[in-house]
């Protein structure tokens, strides 16, 4: 199934603050999380995440320090903020609203007439 962008666009800040509210990650983590989240289905790149990592540390939403991987490489690690933490609420929230209209629409819709073919 493809997901349009502009809903990966618009989900992207909450989950990987929601991601980050669980601990401390980096990069690849993140990527591979989204990824299980979604069950595969939403195919984030290294060029869609470390825009938005960068933006949310400019915002203060997360901050960033360098670290070592297990095998001795460089790795920037990237933790949720006290002020991340709000802002993911309050997305939350935003979210929780979106859901629930969009639950009720596609509940009032009623399928079309079902057409049975042979019968004119």
């Amino acid at each position: 199934m493809h997901i349009d962008k502009d809903l990966v666009a618009a989900s992207a800040t909450p989950l990987v603050l929601g991601i980050l509210a669980d601990g401390e990650s980096y990069g690849y983590a993140i990527l591979k999380r989204v990824n299980e989240l979604s069950g595969g289905r939403m195919q984030w790149t290294d060029g869609m995440l470390y825009p938005l990592l960068h933006r949310l540390e400019r915002l203060g939403y997360v901050r960033a320090t360098w670290g070592t991987s297990d095998v001795g490489r460089r790795r920037k690690h990237y933790a949720i903020t006290a002020d991340g933490r709000e802002a993911l609420a309050e997305r939350r929230q935003q979210w929780v609203v979106v859901s629930e209209a969009l639950k009720q629409v596609w509940e009032d819709v009623r399928p079309g007439p079902a057409v049975i073919e042979g019968w004119a």
